[in-house]
């Protein structure tokens, strides 16, 4: 299984104490929902076995990570994006659809960061389907403490468009699911996207993903969001405009968002200097 961030040795993820010892974390800045609901998924040993199972068919099939850690980093993303949008003017649809704040919205984000992948547990074929269907029996109880009806219900639909968005052509509506599609995309930095390449799976996907070396999410000058990629060789921007760029593209952030990648480095011949998403 993969590492704790930061952390020394792996913790043996396939016991049952190992399983449900795992938690996610991240920056609730006083939201009391989402604490509660952050709290609630670390209370729940389903979850947890979900994402374990998740990670047990990705090593199957020689996949990169799709344990709790993508899961909590996904997350971390999420939050940041969404954050960044709101401060930049970016009403979500929990504000602009439905009347209720940009708190309920960062519950709607973080339900879809942590639970869009719980169908690798099934399978991976379809999995963005068999999350949803996982996904709506646990958002019930996680959220049952948090909202009462009609909330609850509006919450757990926003969150599960937001997990079948994520898909290659899911065609997300909303700010919030594009915010979920867009932090997939982007844990594409050094660890993750090596394991496939060390693993002797060589081809461009590989080869591209490894590539990557650093992501940078902060405010931009012209739009609300600025992407920086860092870069140790040019394949790399294959990785960019084919997982990013198509994930962002079609989605509420695309005039939202500015993307950057820079070759650092001089170990390589430099076929391009860097790349600007269009727009």
């Amino acid at each position: 299984m993969a590492k704790d961030p930061g952390a020394g040795e792996t913790p043996d993820r396939s016991t049952r104490a190992g399983i449900t010892a795992v938690t996610v974390k991240a920056p609730t800045r006083g939201n009391r929902k989402l604490e509660k609901f952050l709290a609630a998924v670390n209370r729940d040993d389903q979850v947890r076995a979900w994402w374990y199972m998740a990670q047990v068919h990705a090593e199957r099939l020689g996949m990169s990570d799709h344990s709790w850690v993508h899961m909590q980093i996904v997350l971390n993303i999420a939050l940041r994006l969404s954050r960044l949008l709101v401060k930049g003017g970016v009403q979500p649809a929990m504000v602009s659809d439905h009347a209720m704040s940009a708190k309920d919205s960062e519950v709607v984000v973080a339900a879809g960061a942590l639970l869009h992948d719980i169908g690798m547990s099934i399978h991976r074929a379809d999995h963005e389907a068999y999350s949803l269907f996982l996904a709506r029996e646990a958002l019930e109880r996680l959220l049952a403490d948090i909202y009462p009806e009609p909330e609850r219900s509006i919450v757990i639909a926003e969150a599960l468009h937001a997990i079948i968005g994520h898909r290659r052509r899911g065609q997300p509506y909303t700010v919030e699911a594009g915010i979920v599609r867009v932090a997939d995309a982007l844990d594409m930095a050094e660890g993750r996207t090596r394991i496939p390449l060390k693993a002797g799976q060589e081809g461009i996907h590989s080869i591209s993903a490894a590539a990557i070396d650093q992501v940078s999410i902060s405010a931009g000058e012209n739009r609300p969001v600025r992407i920086e990629i860092e870069l140790n060789n040019s394949a790399g921007i294959f990785q960019v405009d084919d997982l990013l760029a198509t994930k962002i593209r079609d989605t509420p952030l695309a005039d939202q968002v500015e993307v950057v990648a820079e070759v650092s480095g001089e170990s390589e011949k430099r076929l391009l200097s860097g790349f600007r998403l269009p727009g």
